[in-house]
């Protein structure tokens, strides 16, 4: 698989939980999972059982239908951006939001190796409160 391909699977799945298991099986040990300063899961997580503590599994419990809608792809050697628009309903709330968000992914010999997530995060934390 190329690296673009490698970084589609873990978004064209037909569920949630086949890109799930798709990223798992891509990653490397010790990725490193950035998601963006002022998003309500804020933080860098190391290594696969961290980024599904700490992201997935909370998007999972605190929201309905929580995506991201990949706009494009933009791949050069062992770096991909996917962009596009996240959007879900918070449950605490019954609030919907949609936000612009792009995706900075490196891998290493066909492995994923780190992930940095850069989002407009006030639309996501307004429909939390």
């Amino acid at each position: 698989m190329t690296n673009l391909e490698i970084i589609k699977s873990t978004y064209e799945g037909k569920t949630s939980e086949e890109n799930g298991r798709n990223l798992a099986l891509h990653v490397s040990k010790d990725i490193r999972w950035t998601e963006a300063q002022g998003f309500p899961y804020a933080g860098t997580y190391i290594g696969i059982d961290a980024i599904t503590k700490n992201v997935f599994s909370r998007l999972g419990s605190e929201w309905i239908d929580y995506k991201l809608t990949v706009e494009d792809y933009v791949a050069s050697d062992d770096r991909v951006i996917a962009y596009g628009t996240y959007s879900g309903t918070y449950k605490a709330t019954g609030k919907s939001f949609k936000a612009r968000v792009a995706h900075l992914w490196k891998l290493e010999h066909g492995r994923i190796v780190s992930f940095e997530q850069i989002v407009d995060s006030k639309p996501v934390a307004d429909v939390m409160i």
